[in-house]
């Protein structure tokens, strides 16, 4: 699959670098900007109140599956919406996910260290699902589906919940969801 990564910070580059190794053609895009045009997918990994900068240095973005790994930490989503992922839905009408933003990207090189595959939760449209999954499971994650993109906002809001057990004490970690026959 052809990937551009739109952002070459610690989860943009981590999750290409695991992309690359998976196999995958990947795209590096910074805040030079470029263009999606070939791209099958799409992930943008910058801080959450830059997104709407992308759409002005970042061509060829129109359809695209979008993965948003962005989160908005005391910011606003753009233009009145919830998240930031209904925004770039918006701007770039394909279909769209939240995915890679509860994870932390200081653990992508223990990945391949682990028992079991960590969890890695996503929401978003349907018609992203396939692509998706598949770039989860191709990073080392086991994906856990969250519900349409209307959770997004949820997702992005979660992210302080984790940093809160991070700072209690545990550090960076690994989590993993299961119905209980499954552990």
């Amino acid at each position: 699959m052809k990937i551009a990564v739109v952002g070459k910070g610690n989860v943009g580059g981590g999750l290409a670098n695991l992309w690359e190794k998976a196999g995958h053609e990947v795209q590096r895009i910074g805040s030079e900007g470029g263009d999606a045009s070939d791209a099958d997918a799409v992930l943008i990994a910058i801080p959450g109140p830059a997104v709407p900068d992308v759409f002005n240095s970042v061509s060829g973005l129109d359809g695209k599956t979008v993965i948003d790994a962005t989160n908005l930490i005391g910011a606003q989503p753009p233009g009145g919406f919830a998240s930031n992922s209904e925004f770039i839905k918006s701007k770039t009408q394909g279909p769209t996910a939240k995915s890679f933003n509860l994870n932390f990207a200081a653990l992508y090189d223990k990945l391949a260290e682990t028992n079991q595959r960590p969890g890695n939760v996503w929401c978003g449209d349907e018609d992203a699902r396939e692509v998706v999954e598949r770039l989860i499971r191709d990073a080392g994650y086991d994906p856990i589906y969250a519900g349409g993109l209307e959770n997004a906002a949820v997702s992005e809001s979660a992210l302080r919940f984790l940093f809160a057990i991070a700072q209690a004490g545990t550090g960076p970690f690994f989590y993993r969801m299961a119905a209980p026959g499954q552990f």
